[in-house]
C-alpha cells in the first residue's frame, strides 16, 4: 500500500523538474536500455553524465535485482543532477533487468563487454548536439568500468564514486583470508591462480561455489586482467574521486590508492555517506536498512561536488 501512494508523488516530482524518456544503444548483437533525464527550462546545450551502476545484478536505479530491495540511489542522483541543470543517462547493464536479453547468457558476460557498452554510450552522446560536455560517473565496480570507458570513449571528464583502489585479485584474496579456514583459503588461492592464468576450473568446493560458480568464471578471468590504479593513471581528462566516510564496502584507503595513482585527480570525502550514497551512521543495522529504503535522500555534499565538477570549464 505504501508504494501505491508514493508512486504518483514521485512521478509528479520528476515531471516538474525534468523530461524523462527511454533510450538505448546497440552493442554486441543486442542493445542496452536506459533512461535519459534532461532538465526543463534550460536554454542551450547542457552537460550530460552517464551513470554506471555497481557490480552484480544492479539495475539503472542502483537497485540489486536479487537481494536487499530498492534504494534508488542512482535514480535519486539523476533527479538531483537535473535540478542542477545537468542531463543524465542511467542504464541497465548487459544481462540485467531490461537489458537481460536471450542473446547474452551469464557465462558469456565479460568485464570488457561492460567497458565496451559504456564506451558506446559515450560515443553516442558525444555526437548529440544537445550536450555541451560528456562525463561518465561510475559507482563501485562501475568506477573501474568508467575509468577505462572514459579513455576509450573520449569523455570530457571522469568521476569515480566509491571505487576500489585494489584489483579483483587483491580483493578476493583479502576477503577469503578473513572469512575462510586455512584449508579452504588454499583452495580459493588455487582457483584464483588458475583463473588469473586464463583457465576455468570445474573443481570448485561447494563452500566456494557462490564466488567461483563455473558460469561466472569467464567474467572473473576478464576482471582479473584489470587494475583500477593503472586505469585511473592512464586518464588524461579531469578526474573526480568521491568517497563516503561511512562506506562499509569500500574504504578510505581505496580512494587514497586511486588518488596516489592519479595525483592530478581531485579527491572529495563525503562525511557520513555510505556505499549507496546515503547519509547513514557507521552502524551495521542502520547500514543494512538503508539498502532497502528508497526514501533516504542522496548525500547533498555528493550532489554539490559532482555538479560543480561536471559544470567546470
Amino acid at each position: 500500500m505504501r508504494f501505491k501512494f508514493m508512486l504518483p508523488l514521485l512521478m509528479v516530482s520528476v515531471s516538474a523538474m525534468a523530461a524523462q524518456r527511454p533510450v538505448s544503444v546497440e552493442v554486441g548483437g543486442g542493445a542496452v536500455y536506459g533512461t535519459e533525464l534532461t532538465p526543463d527550462g534550460v536554454s542551450g546545450k547542457v552537460p550530460v553524465v552517464v551513470l554506471h551502476a555497481d557490480a552484480g545484478p544492479t539495475d539503472r536505479d542502483g537497485n540489486s535485482t536479487t537481494q536487499f530491495g530498492a534504494n534508488d540511489a542512482l535514480r535519486l542522483l539523476a533527479e538531483a543532477l537535473a535540478k542542477k541543470g545537468i542531463a543524465s543517462i542511467r542504464y541497465d547493464k548487459r544481462g540485467v533487468a531490461a537489458s537481460a536479453l536471450p542473446v547474452w547468457k551469464e557465462e558469456d558476460l565479460r568485464l570488457d563487454d561492460c567497458i565496451g557498452d559504456a564506451t558506446a554510450w559515450l560515443k553516442k552522446l558525444r555526437s548529440d548536439a544537445r550536450f555541451s560536455r560528456v562525463v561518465m560517473a561510475g559507482h563501485g565496480e562501475g568506477a573501474l568500468i568508467a575509468s577505462e570507458a572514459c579513455e576509450q570513449g573520449g569523455a570530457d571528464a571522469c568521476v569515480l564514486i566509491a571505487g576500489t583502489g585494489r584489483s579483483v585479485e587483491e580483493l578476493l584474496r583479502e576477503q577469503m583470508k578473513e572469512q575462510l579456514p586455512p584449508p579452504m583459503q588454499a583452495e580459493s588461492d588455487r582457483i584464483l591462480d588458475e583463473l588469473k592464468a586464463g583457465k576455468t576450473t570445474s573443481n570448485v568446493p561447494p563452500p566456494l561455489m557462490s564466488v567461483y560458480n563455473p558460469d561466472v568464471q569467464p567474467y572473473l578471468i576478464s576482471a582479473l586482467q584489470h587494475d583500477p590504479r593503472k586505469a585511473i593513471a592512464a586518464l588524461k581528462m579531469p578526474v573526480l574521486i568521491l568517497q563516503g566516510s561511512t562506506d562499509m564496502q569500500v574504504k578510505a584507503d581505496d580512494a587514497k590508492a586511486l588518488a596516489e595513482a592519479a595525483p592530478k585527480a581531485r579527491l572529495v570525502t563525503v562525511d557520513g555517506m555510505n556505499h549507496i550514497l546515503k547519509l547513514v551512521p557507521d552502524d551495521e543495522a542502520q547500514q543494512m536498512n538503508s539498502y532497502a529504503t528508497p526514501t533516504l535522500p542522496v548525500a547533498p555534499q555528493l550532489i554539490d561536488a559532482l555538479s560543480s565538477f561536471v559544470k567546470a570549464p
